[in-house]
């Protein structure tokens, strides 16, 4: 290893009018070997990485050989972290920690790096004494200093004497070191109960490096908290933004640096969480203002597709399915109206609603499933849509189309849906040939109300960044409930008028081999008017819909003091019922599970009810199961 000098660094470093802010990603956040993460960082577009100690130690390649493959793909080491326990500890400890410093620095040297982030003691001999702590500090920048390094000082949420950002900062300040500065955590600051406002204070030049990291509000020891819960910008609760305003409002011009770890990215394929590390940043940057900082350019994305509604919902079949969906949509009161020019995909359709039956996708699925390959949304500006998916890193589908066919853009869903962008005035209804069938609706639907997508465990949260960023798509909350195989969770997103929604649900924890419930279910929601209306139609029709026990309509009246007549009524067509706070009622009914996984809901929203009905969600998946039993 060498012990090269540098001169001792300045902070602030000088910044050119106008520049990009950098973008950096920890390889702790990512899974397998330094060369894996190495490579997946590189190849989502980061400008550089934070190496994490573990991966060094285990690697093969020297420092200098790592310096050398990130300089092959176009990345800096930024910093490197974490060097722990150093502070405020008795005369022997010290010497000890600074001669392991010294090992650190010849490290830095041979990486090409110039920060070490110094993390608050964790350790049993470390005393509550600021000005120890302060003391030790500026003898490690002093040794730093000469080997032209700098020291960030960072606040462990659970450091045994210095757990929260200002306390460091206070720490810093007294040592007043120019090689010596302070690392600000977002989720070491946010999940402590110290109000951030006080960053923007912090004189320029003293941050010396950002890390970000989003994560949901929860109870419990923020250690554990910190280890497994924590996401990425834009897939928590965290006002991230506001918190990168607050660094930014004090000078800082470093990177944008990510460090997230929970126990999904510890086993993701490194590629994939890489990409959905990137499109988190590009989200978030899009959301700061030039005016915060003339003085850097920040990046921007199209803006987000103006969404009208729902222009169709496409259904995978095959040979054994793709019949009986006929059959289910028929006693829906749908009609077969469209014959696609030149592909085996059919058209059905009732008022507004737009259904595709597509037996020439191919998925890995058993024979008899049926599946929704694809939803098509309307937007005045398909392209602008397209574009701003491509700046997200979300891919671009091609698509072969046939003389005299609609050229329809579409971007594939982290889950492999294919999602359309059409423009609304229907073009893409020219693809198919007319059967000469007349639109009836005789069931009474009027709209594609909402799709529910249950979503792949390791992909659940990158799922709700992509339709929230690529989309626009705003979050409407998360629920979860015990469901007769499990915790679920349920996460609504809603475009601003309310014309798009979609509930993503996943399973909290991965099932064994006891499972009798539907593996990944998905519906489509359809919303009338007229709810009991349409359930007499639909009786008319010979639908057959989802039979609800009876206990659920005699608790009906206990929760919401409902008469007896309107309980009558819900009861006669299996109707469930649901009331939020403010009033607002939902009222649905479903069918049975069809080709394996697909099952439809008809409701109707009273006074402004938002939600999806979570909390009959159980029922439903009960009275699912309970009809399969009768089935067999």
């Amino acid at each position: 290893m060498t012990n090269s000098h540098r001169p001792v660094p300045t902070p602030p470093r000088p910044t050119d009018p106008g520049r990009e802010l950098r973008r950096s990603v920890a390889t702790v956040c990512l899974s397998g070997t330094l060369g894996d993460k190495l490579a997946a960082a590189a190849a989502a577009g980061f400008d550089g990485i934070e190496l994490f100690e573990n991966d060094l130690v285990v690697s093969a390649w020297s420092p200098a050989e790592v310096r050398a493959r990130c300089a092959d793909l176009g990345l800096t080491v930024e910093l490197y972290q974490p060097f722990r326990d150093f502070e405020a500890v008795p005369a022997d400890l010290l010497r000890a920690n600074l001669t392991r410093a010294e090992h650190k620095f010849d490290v830095l040297a041979d990486l090409g790096a110039d920060t070490l982030l110094v993390c608050s003691s964790v350790a049993p001999a470390a005393v509550d004494d600021d000005a120890l702590a302060a003391e030790q500090l500026r003898l490690l920048a002093d040794r730093a200093a000469a080997r032209g390094i700098r020291i960030a000082y960072e606040a462990l949420a659970w450091g045994r004497h210095v757990s929260t950002w200002d306390h460091a900062w206070r720490i810093v300040d007294r040592a007043d070191h120019p090689a010596l500065g302070i690392c600000l955590d977002s989720f070491h600051v946010l999940s402590r109960e110290v109000d951030p406002a006080g960053i923007a204070g912090i004189p320029p030049g003293k941050i010396f490096f950002l890390q970000l990291a989003d994560a949901p509000h929860l109870r419990m020891d923020v250690l554990q908290w910190s280890r497994h819960h924590r996401l990425f910008p834009g897939q928590g609760a965290f006002d991230l933004a506001g918190f990168v305003r607050l660094v930014l409002s004090a000078g800082y011009a470093g990177p944008l640096s990510l460090e997230v770890f929970n126990d999904v990215f510890r086993q993701s394929d490194p590629a994939r969480t890489a990409v959905d590390a990137m499109r988190s940043l590009v989200h978030l940057e899009d959301g700061l203002h030039q005016a915060e900082r003339p003085d850097l350019r920040f990046r921007r994305l199209p803006a987000a597709p103006g969404l009208t509604g729902y222009a169709f919902t496409e259904f995978a079949v095959d040979g054994r399915s793709g019949p009986v969906l006929q059959d289910v949509l028929r006693g829906l009161g749908f009609t077969h109206t469209g014959q696609h020019r030149s592909k085996p995909v059919q058209l059905w359709e009732q008022g507004d609603c737009r259904v595709v039956l597509n037996s020439a996708v191919t998925r890995p699925q058993a024979s008899g499933t049926a599946a929704i390959s694809a939803f098509a949304l309307t937007t005045a500006d398909p392209h602008r849509g397209v574009d701003r998916a491509g700046a997200l890193h979300a891919p671009v589908l091609p698509r072969r189309r046939g003389p005299a066919e609609a050229e329809l853009a579409a971007v594939a869903a982290p889950d492999g849906t294919s999602v359309f962008l059409a423009e609304p005035d229907d073009g893409w209804r020219a693809d198919f040939l007319p059967t000469g069938n007349e639109v009836a609706g005789e069931a009474g639907l009027v709209g594609t109300d909402h799709l529910g997508l249950t979503q792949p465990f390791d992909h659940f949260d990158e799922a709700g960044l992509f339709y929230r960023s690529v989309l626009g798509l705003r979050r409407l909350g998360t629920e979860e409930y015990a469901a007769p195989f499990g915790l679920m969770r349920s996460r609504g997103f809603t475009d601003p008028d309310r014309t798009v929604r979609l509930a993503l649900t996943v399973a909290v924890l991965r099932r064994g081999d006891w499972a009798p419930s539907v593996a990944d279910p998905q519906h489509v929601a359809f919303g009338t008017d007229d709810i009991f209306g349409t359930a007499a139609a639909l009786d008319r029709l010979g639908a057959d819909t989802l039979k609800i026990s009876d206990n659920y309509y005699a608790d009906l009246v206990a929760r919401f003091g409902l008469d007896e007549e309107t309980v009558a009524r819900l009861r006669r067509y299996g109707i469930l019922y649901d009331r939020d706070p403010g009033g607002g009622e939902l009222l649905h009914l479903y069918t049975p599970v069809y080709g394996g996984r697909i099952f439809f809901e008809v409701l109707q929203r009273r006074a402004g009810y938002d939600g999806f009905g979570d909390a009959n969600a159980p029922v439903r998946m009960a009275a699912h199961r309970h009809q399969r039993l009768a089935e067999t």
